[in-house]
């Protein structure tokens, strides 16, 4: 379940569903980016950062920062967030709509 009637947001389970894709979230997102094991480093389209090396994502966690700005977070919604410049709750439904998961419970 991702949310309901009220607008509430699952996002354990948003996040939970998205960690098995998010090899291939981050290859749609950051396309230029590099994998080398469970890291994936690109550069952040928020700032014009020219080489990849400071902006890196934990691909078992789902953990990011930018060790260049000190933007961070610790899941896939909030990185689809940082990315689009969309609210934690805007970003949790429309990562629910791209990974099919029900918005109805």
């Amino acid at each position: 379940m991702t949310g309901d009637a009220r607008g509430h947001v699952n996002f354990d389970a948003i996040n939970r569903a998205a960690l098995p894709y998010l090899s291939a979230l981050l290859r749609r997102w950051l396309p230029d980016g590099l994998q080398t094991g469970a890291e994936y480093t690109a550069r952040n389209p928020n700032r014009s950062d020219r080489k990849l090396g400071s902006f890196r994502i934990n691909m078992n966690t789902g953990k990011w920062a930018d060790f260049a700005t000190g933007d961070r977070g610790g899941d896939p919604v909030s990185l689809a967030a940082f990315l689009s410049g969309k609210s934690q709750a805007e970003a949790a439904r429309a990562l629910a709509r791209m990974l099919g998961v029900s918005q109805n419970g």
